[in-house]
């Protein structure tokens, strides 16, 4: 295969990927949490030994937006959603996880836990414990929890060391190389979640041109295979 022909496959990858995670970012609008993710194309220039150099596409570097996505008011207890810039830190199997998705409830041993029935961490790294006898517990912005007017705990909120690097591991959990540390500028609104910070219009606007660029991709190695044929056809005469 020729340079232009390999040149084109390595788009063609790439424009796939991207399309994947379009899709995947449409079918996640709804997700309470979830992050957008975007992907990055970087270019590889080879110099040949004769003639111009080499250059190909490769679409292998993905995104996150934590961009504030937007707040809807449920009014239950245990909805918990982040005004600012921070995490609940989650334990799960594979480590402590950081997610802005706050759609939490008591276990049956009273650990405030997610939809997944993982816990949610207190400041101090502990399971948050709700007493069974918390019918009308009020959570402040600073995540303090008390019942009949007497603090209980904290909800932990937390952010990544400046220079971490976080890792999508679920739809709305990420995990981080180095432990988190205590964020104190961003809030906690009880009777509220946090909805998914995907724009569908604009990705669905976006699917289009990748899908345009795709198959304007596949009619060039098309006609560029027809081309080889018809040249192989010509000398074997």
């Amino acid at each position: 295969m020729e340079n232009t022909g390999y040149t084109t496959l390595t788009r063609q990858s790439g424009l796939t990927r991207e399309m994947s995670v379009l899709a995947n970012n449409i079918a996640n609008a709804s997700t309470t949490g979830y992050r957008q993710e975007g992907l990055v194309f970087s270019e590889f220039v080879h110099r040949v030994a004769e003639g111009p150099s080499l250059s190909m596409a490769l679409g292998d570097a993905q995104t996150t937006s934590f961009q504030q996505g937007t707040l809807t008011q449920t009014g239950g207890p245990f909805d918990l959603a982040i005004e600012g810039n921070g995490f609940f830190l989650i334990e799960t199997p594979d480590g402590n996880m950081l997610s802005r998705a706050g759609s939490f409830s008591p276990n049956a041993q009273g650990d405030l836990v997610t939809m997944s029935g993982f816990r949610v961490l207190d400041a101090g790294g502990a399971p948050v414990f709700i007493p069974p006898d918390a019918k009308d517990l009020m959570i402040a912005p600073d995540g303090t929890m008390s019942h009949e007017g007497r603090a209980i705990g904290q909800i932990g909120l937390f952010q990544p060391v400046e220079g971490d690097r976080l890792t999508r591991r679920d739809g709305v959990m990420f995990q981080s190389e180095i432990e988190p540390e205590p964020v104190v500028e961003a809030q906690i609104l009880q009777g509220f979640l946090e909805a998914s910070n995907v724009d569908p219009i604009s990705q669905m606007a976006r699917m289009i041109e990748v899908q345009r660029a795709y198959e304007m991709g596949q009619k060039f190695l098309d006609t560029e295979n027809e081309r080889v044929r018809s040249v192989l056809q010509t000398l074997i005469r």
